[in-house]
């Protein structure tokens, strides 16, 4: 399913953003060679006006000058007088390629006046002019630029056809989409690479999210079984038994029914915990009652199991923290909890609490027993749901459930649970608590 949405994520990203960028390159490609062809034209224009200023102060040309200036722009230049074309024209080096050249021009030339000689106006021109367009040789299949000269003296018309031919800039327009082409290429190689790797950041948390809860689903149907195979045992039990048996059925029936019972109020705690529902009511609380009357409901405990219980607290008044009391009586119960069941009998228990202040004033409340301890192995998993270590850790009255369910309380009060070893053996656990949230 993750490997599916994450090509799809992929796909959608890659594709998205390549599009937005090859419709921006196509956009700026347009706007680039219209510029070009702008610019060439106008460069063309002001040579043509540069050439018909030196034709009009000569009263000749020279044919040395009309190939100096095919030479120096690459353009082809036919004359004619009166119709009738010079000798000049002959000349061209490829003049096989260019015969048709002339013919054609005069030929786009005319069909853009319906009267020769006249503009779009209808004004006739007399003495020098020119004009300018753009046409596409059906003979060469080129496109030019060309300009047309109109000299009239002494009754005699003679015209300049100007070519500029537009097959260099044609390739470096070529040549500047193929470079685009490229680096589009990459780029989308490079998007959807980045695309790959970021959308699978973006899945990580909720694919492991995903794993976690089929884990607590199964550990969660593992931990039900257990109880209901006894209930469902005993009932069977029950209907061949005696009344003293039944008796003693039933009383394990009650008890693995509370066990149950037990079970799902963690188990909705958590779930509340995890939809963002899990409601903690804060207000001025006095932290080191909380901790005496913990103390108080487990010392009796304590001593029937044959382990000592202590308690400190800070000589001066504290100051009230805004918590939930419910909830930070709930930790404390679990923090005990945990303590009594994994510290064998003649070992010790010790429930502190300190007021601390350094960058930031908090409360610190530290559990530490001298039990079997928790292996450096475990302690990063220790907070995890249905988590419990060892066989030796995981009695039938722990479900792995309680730490997690600190943890939860603890971080909704933006506070920190942590766990560390006991330098005397056995471990310690630190609640930090701010004083206002």
């Amino acid at each position: 399913m993750f490997r599916k949405a994450h090509l799809l994520f992929t796909l959608l990203c890659g594709g998205s953003t390549t599009a937005i960028m090859i419709i921006m390159s196509l956009f700026y490609l347009s706007v680039s060679e219209k510029s070009l062809y702008d610019n060439q034209f106008r460069s063309f224009q002001n040579d043509v006006s540069t050439i018909t200023a030196s034709l009009e102060e000569s009263n000749a040309v020279s044919m040395q000058w009309l190939a100096r200036i095919e030479a120096q722009n690459g353009y082809y230049i036919f004359v004619t007088d009166n119709g009738t074309p010079f000798l000049y024209n002959d000349l061209h080096s490829d003049i096989d390629s260019t015969s048709h050249l002339l013919s054609e021009s005069l030929d786009v030339y005319s069909s853009l006046f319906e009267v020769e000689n006249l503009d779009p106006e209808g004004t006739t021109y007399s003495g020098i002019w020119h004009f300018e367009y753009e046409f596409t040789s059906p003979s060469t299949g080129g496109s030019f630029y060309a300009s047309l000269i109109d000299i009239e003296r002494n009754n005699a018309l003679s015209q300049f056809i100007i070519l500029c031919p537009l097959s260099s800039l044609s390739s470096s327009i070529v040549s500047q989409r193929l470079l685009f082409l490229l680096i589009d290429l990459c780029a989308v190689i490079v998007l959807f690479a980045f695309s790959w790797f970021f959308t699978g950041k973006l899945l990580k948390p909720l694919q492991e999210n995903h794993e976690k809860q089929l884990q607590f689903v199964a550990a969660a149907s593992h931990e039900l079984r257990t109880p209901l195979s006894v209930i469902l045992a005993s009932n069977e039990c029950c209907q061949t038994a005696s009344e003293e048996e039944r008796a003693g059925f039933s009383q394990t029936i009650r008890g693995e029914g509370k066990r149950m019972n037990h079970l799902i109020d963690d188990m909705l705690t958590l779930a509340h915990s995890g939809m963002n529902r899990f409601q903690i009511k804060q207000k001025p609380v006095e932290l080191d009652t909380l901790c005496l009357n913990a103390y108080e409901a487990f010392e009796p405990l304590c001593e029937q199991k044959g382990v000592e219980l202590s308690l400190q607290l800070p000589d001066a008044p504290l100051v009230r923290c805004n918590c939930d009391p419910d909830r930070i009586a709930q930790v404390l119960s679990i923090l005990l909890h945990n303590a009594l069941s994994y510290t064998p009998e003649g070992g010790q228990m010790k429930l502190s609490l300190f007021y601390r202040k350094e960058r930031r004033t908090y409360f610190e409340i530290v559990m530490a027993d001298t039990g079997i301890g928790i292996s450096d192995a475990e302690k990063p998993h220790i907070f995890d749901r249905f988590y419990r270590a060892e066989k030796s850790r995981s009695t039938k009255e722990h479900f792995g459930l309680g730490l997690s369910i600190a943890y939860e309380i603890v971080t909704g009060h933006h506070g920190k649970i942590s766990v560390h070893d006991n330098p005397v053996g056995g471990s310690i656990f630190t609640v930090r608590l701010p004083e206002r949230t």
